[in-house]
């Protein structure tokens, strides 16, 4: 038996405040990394965020640098944990994920023994250790993160390599590093997965791919734990296409996602799609509105949905992206980024426990900042409490991450 996905205890729900905060908390200047990830940052059990930057870093094994690992807190105050040498991992793509064991999961895009990516753990204090080298034939470029699963194991995706040429890989990994390949796209079902995969309250792993499927437009996938895939849908350019993000599972059992082009004005949509595979679109992107949703969605504790765009926005000097929501009432622009406070919001937001979202751009908006931003918005949503993991088997240890709002430092707990 499993414990149903998204599982929340006590979670606080807020109505959103009419005043909204942006903030600026930390600027890359290169050696502390360079444009953040394509995954978004994750909020480990000690209450502290971490995420990864594609370059920069302190090696000189690549040009210009092959990466970083950073934790940064809720305040602000940003650490280098790890600098990628290529030996250990190039380009880390992806978000990370926080463990049962305590370890933080990833995976480098490029670097180690073959140069087709890695598979690593950190600590929290940053000891690094590489746990798989990928070699082509199991899969070759791991961008997509991974997900523990309530089995324990963790999953994930390569968008090249594998059986059947460059259509990329689903495998699992144990905590200890045992790796084995459970599917291998073909194109027909799909190829280049770029996103993470999510466990599903159903059990089984839902998941995207960049493109394949009947008009090579994309596709969604389920996979069970043991291998078996069925593709729930094929886009076809009208309803979008080019899927860079992966899926949410809502509280009301649906799936919602966004693709990166396609549809009327070739912008990207969002959309929501059943477990058996009914998809809606929900919204089209013109350009004022924001343009190509790269990042993906979350559900936040107010019920309402949030991503961003890497494109478009009512910015008058630059069309650098947005963030925005989408409620029952439809879409509403929260932030369009003009350059100030960084621009194009590429990774996919996530909401603290003190209620704030916090997110990456890819560049800065000065000479001196180029290499991108980590920033918060904040809504007015209250601070709340959830539980890692969100699945489990009955019975498994169930840590609980949140504030406590009656203490002035708010401690976590």
């Amino acid at each position: 038996m499993r414990i149903g996905g998204y599982l929340a205890i006590c979670a606080t729900t807020a109505i959103v405040s009419p005043a909204q905060t942006f903030t600026t908390l930390a600027n890359f200047d290169g050696t502390n990394g360079a444009y953040p990830s394509f995954g978004s940052l994750v909020q480990a059990t000690n209450g502290n965020l971490y995420g990864t930057t594609s370059q920069g870093g302190t090696s000189n094994a690549c040009a210009p640098g092959c990466g970083t690992i950073f934790k940064i807190t809720p305040a602000g105050a940003l650490i280098t944990l790890h600098s990628f040498n290529s030996t250990d991992g190039a380009n880390p793509g992806s978000e990370l994920v926080e463990a049962t064991n305590g370890y933080l999961y990833g995976t480098a895009y490029q670097g180690g023994l073959y140069n087709d990516g890695t598979i690593f753990r950190i600590t929290p204090q940053g000891a690094l250790t590489t746990l798989h080298n990928f070699a082509g034939s199991d899969g070759a470029g791991p961008g997509g993160g991974l997900v523990q699963a309530a089995d324990g194991d963790l999953y994930g995706t390569t968008a090249h390599g594998g059986a059947f040429g460059n259509w990329g890989t689903i495998f699992k990994i144990t905590p200890a590093g045992a790796l084995t390949t459970l599917h291998s796209f073909d194109g027909a079902d799909g190829g280049g997965p770029q996103a993470p995969l999510i466990q599903a309250s159903d059990g089984d792993l839902y998941g995207t791919t960049y493109q394949g499927g009947a008009s090579d437009d994309g596709t969604i996938f389920k996979i069970t734990p043991a291998g078996a895939l069925t593709v729930l849908h094929s886009f076809d350019w009208t309803d979008g296409a080019v899927l860079t993000a992966g899926l949410v599972q809502a509280t009301n059992g649906d799936f919602y996602g966004t693709t990166n082009r396609g549809a009327t004005n070739d912008s990207g949509t969002v959309f929501k799609i059943t477990p058996a595979g009914a998809l809606t679109t929900l919204h089209i992107f013109s350009g004022s509105d924001g343009a190509y949703p790269d990042g993906g969605l979350i559900q936040a504790t107010n019920g309402n949905l949030y991503g961003t765009t890497v494109g478009g926005g009512g910015a008058s000097n630059c069309t650098c992206g947005t963030i925005f929501e989408i409620s029952p009432a439809g879409l509403t622009t929260l932030q369009s980024f003009d350059g100030s406070g960084g621009v194009f919001p590429y990774a996919r937001l996530v909401q603290d426990t003190n209620g704030k979202l916090y997110g990456t751009t890819q560049a800065g908006e000065t000479q001196a900042t180029l290499d991108g931003t980590v920033f918060s918005l904040s809504l007015g949503l209250a601070p709340f409490v959830k539980t890692l993991p969100t699945v489990g088997l009955v019975g498994a240890a169930v840590k609980i991450l949140g504030v406590r709002s009656n203490r002035r430092d708010q401690r976590y707990v």
